[in-house]
């Protein structure tokens, strides 16, 4: 999970506790950017004083100050006594709670497969049809996140147990406008673009790529997100569902394709900073530091929303550096624009009124646009004013949801833990070190059957 934690990186201070009028961040009524009218429809329809909300989530520290002041509107408007809590090591800390019969009300967590887990055990509550045809009419790609949020229960049927509030956006390609600007680039459209402006930087006497595959005892795992990125771009959401679920090999021409087609970028020593033999040698904190060297080491680099925490002191997301959406295939327009993200998803573990009021709440634009105008949460919401964003560089990343056909979750998260974390990460760095992509995806597949 090193990759997800990353994504909502926060201070480690534990800071729980309710939340009262005073500590409304923005002034009901006040800014026409957020949707009032849709927080005075809620107000009418729950009054929960005397009542109490236990939530626990992976929000803490800065991240937990910014969540407060967005459930600060939903204590607002129902009166009810919320208490938040989260723990260093949340994943435990949920099951350990499941299992004595002492759960919170309202669990949030971004492991679908700690929530499939869950749900299996007869630990969550379904969300009924209704919030899934909500979610089908009202977020962007709906069916992607009716999918993330549909498990099966303890009776074996499937059914929706949770809803995803504040996503992440892994399908980013980094760059420098200036440096662009200078050797006259323009941003790709399309893969076939891309692999073009790849060969044109070499053609001119630049290197494209930046990547750096190191990160201690998780050396590789960047690499796994290039892959899924581009799996999504090959082959179907159909075929890449299956892939993480064992349902067809790693062996799999649609994987092994995918695999050669980060081979394509990443085992060209003429397309790489310092070469292919750099790749895995590289700490991916540093390997974006090319970008901003003159004259550059390198134009491009891919990496999740949260790389800019590693670029040099002081640089400007949306001047100094930019990004743009990871491009599809233009010969494969079936596939529409695929994202590949992370994100939280919030589900009923006791069943109380305040508990269905909080999901209820999450349908509210106000919900998302408060969390909005501050930083560090994008949605799918089509409803939710995308100008409430706080900034340029959220509000494009936002568009980027907006405008997917298909979301899906990160890959190598979704798969068990010796694969995803663990034989995945290791073949890729065996990958980028000359092995070919069929014996790589034969080791993962070998080390896949071992754990059945």
């Amino acid at each position: 999970m090193k990759k997800t934690l990353l994504m909502t990186a926060a201070l480690a201070l534990l800071m729980a506790g309710g939340a009262a009028a005073a500590d409304l961040k923005f002034k009901p009524g006040e800014d026409s950017k957020f949707n009032w009218q849709s927080f005075e429809d809620f107000k009418k329809g729950h009054d929960l004083k005397g009542q109490t909300l236990t939530i626990f989530g992976p929000w803490r520290g800065e991240d937990e100050a910014l969540f407060k002041n967005v459930y600060a509107y939903f204590v607002e408007a129902t009166g009810v006594d919320l208490k938040y809590s989260s723990s260093e090591n949340y994943e435990q800390q949920i099951v350990i709670d499941t299992q004595a019969g002492s759960p919170p009300d309202v669990a949030i967590l971004p492991q679908p497969g700690l929530i499939a887990d869950l749900a299996s055990k007869g630990y969550l509550t379904p969300l009924g049809d209704e919030t899934q045809k909500w979610l089908l009419d009202n977020y962007a790609a709906g069916q992607s996140w009716v999918d993330l949020s549909t498990y099966k229960g303890k009776d074996g049927n499937a059914a929706l147990y949770a809803f995803p509030y504040k996503i992440d956006v892994k399908s980013l390609v980094w760059y420098v406008p200036e440096n662009f600007e200078d050797a006259g680039y323009e941003v790709p459209k399309t893969m076939e673009d891309l692999k073009a402006l790849t060969e044109k930087i070499v053609a001119d006497g630049g290197t494209p790529w930046c990547i750096g595959l190191g990160s201690g005892g998780a050396t590789g795992w960047p690499a796994t997100d290039w892959v899924e990125d581009l799996m999504l771009r090959t082959a179907s959401p159909e075929t890449y569902d299956k892939w993480v679920k064992n349902e067809i090999p790693f062996t799999d021409a649609s994987v092994v394709g995918a695999l050669d087609e980060f081979g394509w970028f990443a085992k060209n020593d003429k397309f790489v900073d310092g070469g292919a033999a750099a790749v895995a040698s590289t700490d991916f904190r540093d390997s974006p530091k090319g970008l901003f060297a003159s004259p550059p080491k390198c134009y491009l680099h891919h990496q999740a929303s949260f790389i800019p925490s590693f670029f040099p002191e002081g640089t400007v997301v949306g001047e100094d550096a930019d990004f743009f959406y990871m491009p599809p295939y233009a010969s494969k327009p079936e596939l529409g624009n695929p994202v590949l993200g992370a994100g939280t998803l919030a589900m009923i573990t006791k069943d109380t009124p305040a508990s269905r009021a909080f999901i209820e709440f999450l349908k509210t634009p106000i919900a998302h646009e408060v969390w909005m105008a501050q930083t560090s949460f994008l949605t799918p919401y089509k409803s939710a004013n995308k100008e409430a964003y706080a900034n340029g560089p959220m509000k494009k990343q936002g568009e980027i949801l907006l405008n997917s056909t298909t979301f899906r979750f990160d890959g190598s998260d979704l798969m068990p833990g010796k694969i995803g974390a663990g034989a995945f990460w290791t073949g890729m760095v065996d990958f980028v070190g000359g092995k070919s992509a069929a014996d790589v995806a034969g080791g993962v597949q070998k080390a896949w059957d071992a754990i059945k």
